[in-house]
């Protein structure tokens, strides 16, 4: 078992995340420490113990996992990244849903203990910036122009919104796996008409909006100071639906949005995020949402654009910030 130094990065993700390898090979390369870890192997393969109440530190003690010993006194930065908290499905029902609890809130509160690390970013503060209803309120107090927008569960409020837009898109409210007879059901994006909506609206709220006019779409990544802007053209509605229909430009932000998206980061309490854009005939420039841990690893494969570096930037000036 190797101990890890001072300055250690800790990474928490899941055991297949492709694009935390690529952060974690940059900073290898450069003799960065590195711990990884997934709170789903909390048990045998992830031990932590922790102590408070030392005149030292905040809190003291350890992670191990099979190959590395963490000093949580010497973490200086936290890569929260796409972990999997474990579900016992072994276990009966009512201590499956007690031993995750635990899990959660024992390791969760852990971490969260930690004498200031930099968070990328604080599992917390992504979890209430994930919010669509209050992205869009935001962004509009941020000066970002917002596809008119209603969110309901009245199907006759949805029929009288979608009626009075020259088009209109459904959308859900937060991206879920799903599956119907057995086939996994992904939330794009998609067209809606008024004699769509019956009474099954008045189960949960939905997000309906008015369809931008657009040209392109913008994946726009910020990771500390600086701006990463990819045009994707594609005709599609939602772009995701198809990669293969796909074509890359790298672009440059305008000054005034690339502020304001900093800007949003900083209302938020985040040092990163991944924000889509639409582009409009006249090049205005239209809000559509923040993904808080949104995927980039392909847009480094396509464009050539440094991300993992700027992530392993970021990670290892830690909170000398």
């Amino acid at each position: 078992m190797t101990s890890v130094e001072q300055g250690t990065v800790l990474v928490v993700t899941e055991a297949d995340d492709v694009t935390a390898d690529m952060v974690i090979g940059v900073l290898d390369r450069r003799a960065v420490p590195v711990v990884r870890f997934d709170p789903a192997d909390i048990g045998e393969h992830l031990t932590v113990s922790a102590g408070f109440g030392a005149r030292t530190a905040p809190v003291t003690g350890q992670a191990r996992t099979p190959s590395r010993r963490l000093d949580l006194t010497r973490v200086r930065s936290v890569y929260w990244r796409r972990p999997e908290w474990p579900s016992f499905a072994h276990l009966p029902p009512d201590d499956s849903r007690f031993a995750a609890a635990q899990v959660r809130y024992g390791l969760g509160g852990i971490l969260y203990a930690l004498d200031d690390p930099l968070w990328v970013n604080h599992p917390l503060r992504m979890a209430a910036a994930d919010y669509k209803p209050a992205q869009l309120a935001l962004a509009r107090r941020l000066g970002f122009t917002v596809p008119p927008t209603l969110v309901t569960n009245d199907p006759e409020a949805a029929r009288e919104f979608i009626r009075s837009q020259p088009e209109a898109i459904s959308k859900t409210l937060r991206w879920t796996p799903y599956t119907r007879d057995g086939v996994p059901v992904t939330g794009w994006a998609a067209p809606v008409t008024a004699d769509e909506i019956d009474d099954s609206v008045r189960v949960t709220p939905h997000l309906f909006q008015a369809r931008v006019d657009k040209v392109a779409d913008l994946r726009v990544l910020i990771v500390g100071r600086r701006t990463f802007a990819v045009r994707i053209d594609s005709g599609l509605l939602d772009w995701r639906r198809d990669y293969s229909a796909l074509t890359y430009a790298v672009e440059r932000l305008p000054g005034p949005v690339d502020k304001a998206l900093r800007d949003y980061l900083g209302r938020l309490g985040l040092v990163s995020g991944s924000f889509d854009l639409a582009v409009d005939r006249a090049g205005h420039h239209w809000w559509l949402e923040l993904n808080p841990n949104g995927q980039w690893g392909w847009l480094e494969t396509e464009t050539g654009l440094p991300l993992s570096a700027a992530f392993a930037d970021l990670l290892t000036e830690g909170n000398r910030r």
